[in-house]
């Protein structure tokens, strides 16, 4: 396994053979078996696999926990090397963001719902951070998880209106038995926030029930889950949203594929879930 800072080395180690396919698969570390069923995902269907490791710090605000954000690159590069990745980039913030850098990638409207509203500048920086990214590994295919909903539909656009020559593979959110979706985050909660934290996918899945058994006002879905959060003293609800799966606006009806999805604070620790349904 080829592990290196250098954009020119990922250039040449890409390049070596062009007739290989690569899967990349970007990730900001603290990896758990979330991020290595994507890795799976890439073996199977390339001949090569990148993974990326970098806190990309354009993504935080500056009252988010940048500073604190989970790291364990020595632990990271062991699973990486397991899984048979053979090229891992880890840029530092210099390498990425050199002196004088002033070129962003905006996007104007799938950002401004959900956790664009949440963090406004967020998506600014995984949006500049993925197509730096493509450019300097420019792999066949790229991997990312459901879990984070908002940012596959902010990515596939990206892809779309910027012409990138890459296939967008998303794979399924991988869960804890009792639910719990798999989160670099779910290290911050407590033993009494762990427990409580579960509450999200439970109320996916009341929400998912109610549909099931018939119901389409989309406003009676959101009560269904913000009405089983409440019943979680230490979960505060930060949003919580029945929308459209591709534009990502609220419906009033359920009538199509349709993102439930949430943000969710236990103490300090915000967590993020989310199902889709289609009628």
């Amino acid at each position: 396994m080829i592990t290196t800072d250098q954009i020119q080395t990922v250039r040449q180690t890409r390049r070596a053979d062009p007739t290989l396919s690569w899967g990349l698969v970007p990730t900001m570390g603290a990896l758990h078996e979330g991020h290595l069923s994507l890795v799976r995902c890439a073996r199977a269907q390339n001949d090569r696999v990148a993974a990326s490791i970098f806190v990309n710090p354009t993504q935080f605000a500056p009252t988010e926990d940048l500073a604190t954000y989970p790291r364990d690159l020595a632990g990271d590069l062991a699973k990486l090397k397991a899984e048979g990745v053979d090229l891992v980039f880890t840029p530092t913030e210099a390498v990425m963001y050199p002196p004088g850098f002033q070129t962003t990638v905006t996007l104007s409207q799938v950002t401004k719902p959900l956790e664009g509203a949440a963090r406004p500048t967020h998506f600014q920086g995984v949006a500049t951070v993925v197509a730096k990214l493509f450019n300097i590994v420019q792999p066949t295919r790229a991997y990312f998880g459901q879990k984070d909903a908002q940012q596959t539909v902010v990515i596939r656009r990206l892809i779309h209106d910027l012409n990138f020559n890459v296939e967008m593979v998303v794979c399924p959110i991988v869960r804890e038995a009792d639910g719990l979706a798999l989160s670099s985050r779910n290290a911050y909660l407590d033993e009494n926030q762990r427990p409580a934290a579960t509450v999200l996918h439970r109320a996916l899945l009341a929400a998912k029930a109610a549909f099931e058994a018939g119901e389409r006002d989309a406003e009676q879905v959101r009560r269904i889950m913000r009405q089983t959060i409440a019943a979680e003293p230490p979960a505060r609800i930060e949003y919580v949203s029945a929308a459209e799966a591709a534009a990502l606006v609220e419906v009033q009806q359920i009538s199509g594929p349709t993102l439930l999805s949430m943000a969710v604070f236990f103490g300090k620790t915000r967590l993020i879930d989310n199902m889709l349904i289609n009628d």
